[in-house]
């Protein structure tokens, strides 16, 4: 994994707005309704094509295929994963029950894509992984013709699989997550194969408090925490970690987040995990502050941070002065080499669901690797 040795590098978490066109294939992809294939892989390759390009326009070094292929970051395993039918409960998010109008308001404002979230009802098994060598293929295609500094490519955890597919065939959840870490890994191995860092995507471990595990105690959802790290773990046994970064985030959705776990709270479990970089919101208003806990913690020497320095969940464009700041904060308690400038969240996490208007989405980019030149300017003079 590249470091910032000489000025501040830039990336961002993964998802980013897909063309329209492609948006409703998706769409019937998820939801398994008639779709030429061929057409599909047409258009995926040319969009994960032009995504590269416009990445390296924007000035981003860190790139990756802006998940174009896939329906959502947590749910696209259906298409490549056998022992899946039927519906999931519905993602309960805890901090908006005290706000019923608010609850309404958002479920009006996604009324026009719905999510596709089977059960696992069977044995958990690669169904196709055709899919799989296909984004693999594509972008390596597509990074053969740019000066990118470092391309990643994500994936799923075990942990946020087990959240958005529930479990009604292992006799528990923890034989269900060790069904997930031990399929999972195939993914996970065969990316960094190819050359990438792998990213892993893991609001379970702190989307999950007030979610899925919303009823524990916040000792008993460290110990569920630290279960789905040790899962994660055994996954990546084969992947240098400083082949792989990994993201938290407590949901990317505007609404009250006052009841999330603090990042200071999570600390000590999650730097049990392997891969080396992590990217965690540092953006919005319930997380902007918690880049002071290096006051008092060391990130451990062999870790990288990727805080985000753009939220992905307002329209604003954050000024690039400000983009420069929270850089600046994090680099001079832990180093500036050990930063690197990311985003909040995807700006795209299910595909046709976005708050941020894709134009918009472009300039908050822009006014991140403008930041991030400013920052270089501060720390290296």
């Amino acid at each position: 994994m590249k470091h910032s040795k000489d000025r501040i590098l830039t990336t961002h978490v993964g998802s980013l707005p897909r063309p329209k066109d492609l948006e409703d294939l998706l769409y019937k992809v998820e939801f398994g309704e008639d779709f030429d294939e061929a057409v599909f892989d047409t258009t995926v390759t040319r969009a994960v094509a032009d995504i590269v390009d416009a990445q390296r326009e924007w000035g981003i070094d860190v790139i990756n295929d802006g998940e174009m292929s896939k329906t959502g970051y947590a749910t696209y395993i259906q298409q490549r994963l056998g022992g899946f039918t039927g519906d999931s409960p519905s993602v309960r998010f805890d901090d908006l029950s005290g706000f019923p109008g608010f609850r309404k308001m958002l479920a009006r404002m996604a009324d026009t894509r719905r999510l596709n979230r089977p059960c696992c009802t069977g044995e958990v098994v690669i169904r196709d992984r055709e899919p799989m060598c296909k984004d693999l293929g594509n972008l390596t295609a597509a990074s053969q013709n740019t000066d990118a500094t470092e391309f990643f490519m994500n994936a799923a955890s075990p942990g946020v699989i087990t959240v958005f597919q529930h479990n009604e065939y292992y006799p528990d959840d923890d034989a269900y997550l060790e069904a997930l870490s031990m399929v999972m890994r195939e993914e996970y191995e065969a990316i960094a194969s190819a050359g990438f860092v792998l990213q892993i995507d893991c609001p379970d471990l702190a989307m999950g408090r007030h979610t899925e595990y919303r009823e524990l105690s916040d000792a008993d959802f460290l110990k569920r925490a630290a279960m789905q790290i040790e899962a994660l773990n055994a996954a990546l046994e084969n992947i240098p970690a400083d082949r792989v970064r990994m993201h938290i985030c407590w949901g990317n959705y505007e609404g009250p987040h006052h009841l999330d776990i603090p990042l200071d709270a999570i600390f000590d479990v999650v730097m049990k995990a392997k891969p080396q970089g992590l990217l965690v919101e540092s953006s919005n208003p319930r997380h902007a502050h918690e880049w002071r806990i290096f006051e008092e913690k060391e990130l451990p020497d062999d870790k990288i941070i990727m805080p985000g320095v753009i939220d992905s969940v307002t329209n604003y464009i954050e000024h690039p002065s400000l983009v420069a700041d929270r850089i600046c904060n994090y680099a001079n308690l832990i180093g500036r080499e050990r930063v690197i400038a990311g985003a909040d969240c995807g700006f795209a996490t299910f595909a046709g669901i976005s708050k941020v208007d894709p134009d918009i989405a472009t300039e908050k980019f822009r006014s991140l690797v403008r930041g991030a030149e400013i920052a270089s300017d501060r720390l290296w003079g």
